[in-house]
């Protein structure tokens, strides 16, 4: 497999987390609520459905602008490490205040994923980019 095609798999990976659990938070926000919040915490108030529906709409804005653009070593190196405090927030909101149902996790499961891919992509970016 060359750099360039592991470097564009990357990308579309990280892409699709953002789109499917864009989307689900866009087009079902009261399943999101349901299945992902903890029955303590859970509040399906018109407010409550509009705000996550608007995250939502961010993710699926940056999952297309993914892949719509195209990332550097750099680029890749720099998401990585943003992606990491996104670790402590799935840490703390369901270990230390159970707001996230293991459902809810699936947050965590796409940021493992997107980080694996961030790693991935900046490798075979750099290896492109000596050439």
């Amino acid at each position: 497999m060359s750099a360039r095609t592991v470097k564009i798999g990357a990308q579309s990976g990280i892409a699709t987390v953002f789109l499917l659990l864009g989307g689900w938070a866009l087009f079902g926000p009261s399943s999101v609520i349901e299945l992902g919040v903890t029955e303590a915490y859970q509040d399906n108030t018109f407010l409550t459905r509009f705000a996550l529906a608007c995250f939502g709409a961010q993710a699926v804005l940056f999952g297309l602008m993914v892949l719509a653009v195209r990332w550097s070593a750099r680029g890749f190196a720099v998401f990585a490490v943003l992606l990491l405090p996104f670790f402590g927030f799935n840490y703390w909101f369901h270990y230390e205040v159970p707001v996230l149902t293991s459902i809810g996790m699936l947050d965590f499961a796409g940021n493992v994923t997107m980080l694996v891919l961030a790693i991935l992509g900046w490798r075979a970016a750099r290896a492109a980019e000596r050439v």
